[in-house]
Parts: structure tokens; sequence; C-alpha cells
């Protein structure tokens, strides 16, 4: 309407602002030739500057959107707006010392502002000048008023960052001190304690740092790092002494894995075979799928690759003959389920030691015996995928699906197997089932930026030859990231 007035239809900044909409819209030829056109008419304008900055920055050329705002600030040098937008290019560039620089304007024309303080203080924090950011950090600290009796998140927020500049900076002392009088007011009590545990380590206080590591096992016997930062504070040296903390850790929880799992990383030969076997049978007995991958990275050492192999095969010879993992026990005979998850582990290590054969051999036996067990069926898939035939791959994982079709985990990766063996059409049919009605699951995926769907697609029509709707896609896919003017100021959200 303001275009359509003959008194202001060359008015520069009312065809910028048209520019960014229709660059908004997706048409970026035409939106280029409105911001010139603009810039023509009113070079004098910061608008039209701004402007061409956003449009070039959505081009992902961001030095040539630095100028821009650079020009927009020579002619409005305290707008807030393009302080921000120049902030983030310079950090995008890695440009430390231009970030600084800005900061510290919007800084002095916002100095109330929480943004202008952190951001300041981030600025020194990564060119390493650690003193000035801790000094920064805390004279803005001693501005924050702490309501009573209510719990306060940003200013926890704030005080943990004061620590962990401390830390990068190795003031380990100052660090420590620091936690230890503002614990009260922090809301996140497992990270002070992690924070405590390690700083004690690094000063040499190590009967206090392995109290505060048994605390941390006590919260969360799961966590590894717990474990080493309990072995360093105890300097255990002897494969004797670690293993003992270890079973004396196993007997206070005796329902966590990690105490069980970590010691049959260090354990050697006949030790490693003994506390393999505990291991085992019980995750067999009560069926556990996740047990190989639990085990997966100790297939690095040959020597346990056999004896892990030696034990289960055992194990099935055993079950089939009398039911019980050995030859020599009696009592109570173990569930006909155990053989199922030996030999479906069976074919696991099979197809991680390449004997493909082997695998497919146990897994159609585990089949033939429970047909409706989804776990084997994209076991089946994985193994065919990794012989390199990827048709029958996917029809194996259509039929693991099929078992469950409201299973969006198991649905998606039917699609990519069928987007490996480019079956394109029925990917997307596949996807179809969980997208919104009435549009096409494509547009669909594309409009929620499913980025690995597209990508799979992309690398299908390359494979057939398609190279043009290979490169349509691409430029779908380099549409999802737009300037953030279109975003609020934030990054938009990858959907998984």
């Amino acid at each position: 309407m303001i275009l359509s007035n003959p008194k202001f239809a060359e008015h520069g900044e009312t065809l910028a602002m048209k520019g960014l909409i229709l660059n908004c819209l997706g048409k970026r030829e035409e939106a280029y030739e409105f911001v010139r056109k603009g810039l023509r008419s009113d070079v004098r304008s910061h608008v039209c500057w701004h402007v061409y900055g956003l449009l070039q920055r959505s081009d992902k050329k961001y030095d040539e959107a630095i100028k821009c705002y650079r020009n927009a600030l020579k002619l409005d040098k305290d707008n807030l707006q393009i302080l921000r937008d120049l902030s983030l290019l310079q950090i995008q560039m890695r440009d430390l010392e231009g970030y600084r620089e800005t900061r510290y304007q919007l800084l002095q024309l916002r100095p109330t502002q929480r943004a202008s303080w952190i951001g300041y203080a981030i600025a020194y924090h990564l060119l390493k000048d650690y003193d000035t950011a801790l000094k920064l950090l805390e004279e803005f600290r001693q501005t924050q008023q702490v309501p009573p009796n209510k719990i306060a998140y940003e200013y926890s927020e704030l005080l943990l960052y004061q620590n962990q500049v401390m830390r990068e900076a190795n003031l380990f002392q100052e660090s420590l001190e620091h936690i230890e009088t503002y614990e009260k007011l922090i809301c996140d009590k497992l990270l002070v304690e992690e924070i405590k545990g390690e700083m004690l380590l690094k000063l040499g206080r190590l009967k206090e740092a392995s109290e505060v590591f048994r605390n941390l096992i006590d919260w969360n016997a799961e966590n590894w790092c717990y474990y080493e930062g309990l072995e360093k504070a105890l300097q255990l040296r002897s494969l004797d002494e670690r293993l003992q903390l270890y079973e004396e850790v196993s007997k206070q929880h005796p329902r966590a894995v990690s105490p069980r799992r970590l010691p049959l990383s260090f354990a050697p030969g006949k030790k490693f075979r003994e506390l393999m076997d505990k291991f085992l049978r019980p995750n067999f007995s009560k069926g556990c799928p996740p047990l190989f991958t639990t085990l997966k990275s100790l297939y690095c050492d040959t020597e346990k690759v056999s004896i892990i192999q030696e034990l289960v095969t055992n194990y099935e010879a055993s079950l089939k003959m009398n039911g019980y993992f050995s030859p020599y026990e009696n009592g109570e005979k173990e569930p006909p389920t155990t053989l199922i998850w030996v030999q479906y582990f069976l074919a696991q290590h099979y197809d991680k030691l390449g004997q493909y054969f082997l695998a497919l051999e146990y897994i159609n036996a585990v089949i033939a015996s429970t047909p409706t067990l989804i776990e084997l069926f994209y076991m089946k898939a994985k193994i065919y995928k990794h012989m390199g035939n990827l048709k029958e791959a996917a029809q194996w994982m259509d039929e693991a699906q099929s078992l469950d079709t409201a299973d969006r985990f198991i649905n998606s990766k039917c699609a990519k197997y069928m987007l490996r063996a480019n079956m394109i059409k029925e990917a997307e049919e596949m996807c179809s089932r969980f997208t919104r009605e009435g549009t096409s699951a494509m547009e669909n995926l594309n409009e929620m930026q499913c980025m690995w769907f597209e990508t799979e697609c992309i690398s299908a029509y390359q494979r057939l030859g398609r190279y043009g709707d290979a490169l349509k896609k691409c430029h779908e896919v380099e549409r999802h990231s737009p300037s953030t003017w279109t975003t609020g100021g934030k990054e938009p959200q990858m959907h998984p």
C-alpha cells in the first residue's frame, strides 16, 4: 500500500523491508532486487544497510554481512539490534577481538541488562583472559539481589559459570572455596559434589575426594566417571585392590550394572572368565536385549573375545541338552527364554566378527522358535545390511516394523533401510504413517526439517543418477538454516 502511492514508490526503507519479507517467503532473487533498489534510493539509511546484511547472512555470506552491519553502524552507531546482530556474526567468524568491542558497546548502552554483562564477560573468557572475565562476573554478581526463601535458578547458573571460569584458569583452591561458600544457593546439588570431587583430586586432598566420590556413587551407581575418580583418590595400583573395590560397591548396590561391568575391562585371563561368567548368567536368565551393546567395547581384545565365545557357546550346548548353563548343575532349570537370548547374543557376536552366515544361522533358529520378537527381525536386517544385501535388509526391517506399527523408532529405521536400498517411494509411504494427514509425507518431512530423511534421500537420488532431484533436495536442506531474523533470534530446532 505504501509503495503504491506515487509519492513513496521509491522510498528506500520500505523497498528494503519488502525485500526482507520476500526473502522470508523464499523469493531470493526478487528480495535482492528490492533491497538493492532501496539501498540506491537511500544509501544513508541504516535500515537499508541492516536489511542488506540480513540477506547476506541468510545466504551464509558472513563477511559481506559484517561489512553491511558496519556501514549501518556508521549511520546509527548506538543501534542495539544491529550491534547484537554484529556480535553474533563476529562470534560465528571467531573474530573474538571484534566481539569484545561490540559487547563493550552494548554494555555501555545497556549497563543494567544481565545479557550485557554476561556477553562482555564471555568475550574475555573466550580470549582466555580469565582474570578480567572473573572480575566482570563478580562485579555483576554483587549487583544481584537474591530473594530469600526462593529458588533463584538464574543466580545459581551465574555462580556455576563463575566456577567454570575458575576451573579453566586452573584456580583450583579458589574454585573449591567458591563452591563451598555458595553451595546453598546452587540448585544443581549433583554438579556441586562433582566439582568438589574434581577440585579435591587436583589439590591432592585424596581422603576427602574419596568420600565425595563414594557419596556420588551412592547417588548414581551407573556413572563410570565416579569410579574413575574414586580409583584415583584411593590410588589403587594392584589388580586385587581394584577388584576388591568393585566387589564392595557391587555388594552395596546389587542392582547396579557398572560395578560388575567395569572390572571386565581390566581383568585378565582366568579372572576375566570368572567375572564374565557371573555377569552373563543373570542377564541371560532375565532376558536383557542390550547385553551385547554393553560388552561391545571389549571386542578390541582378541583373548577376551575368544573367552566370551567359548562361554556362550558352552551355555547354548548345555541349555539345549539339560536346561542348565553347565552340565554339572542341578536344581531349578533355566526358563526356555534363556536359550533364545543366548542364541540372540551369538548372532550379534558373529555379526560383529564378520561371520555373517553363522550369524544368520543363529538368528534364523531363534526366529523359528519365537517369531513375534521385534529385536530378532531387527538383528536379521542388520546382518543383511552388513553383508551388503540392502534390499533383503529393508525387507526384514519392514517385517520388524509390521510387528509394532505404533513404534516410531522402528518405523524410522525401516524408512532409512529402504532409502539405503534406493526404495524412495516405499520409504515415503512408511513415514506417512507418522506425518500429518492431508499433505504428502515428503512435504511434511521437509516442513518438520527431518534432516536424516532428506540427506538419505539425496544419497539415494545420487545413486540412482537422478541428479536434478538430488540437487533439489540439497537446496531444501540448505534452506533449513535460515537467518535468525525469521526465528526470533534463535536457531531453528531440528526434529529427530
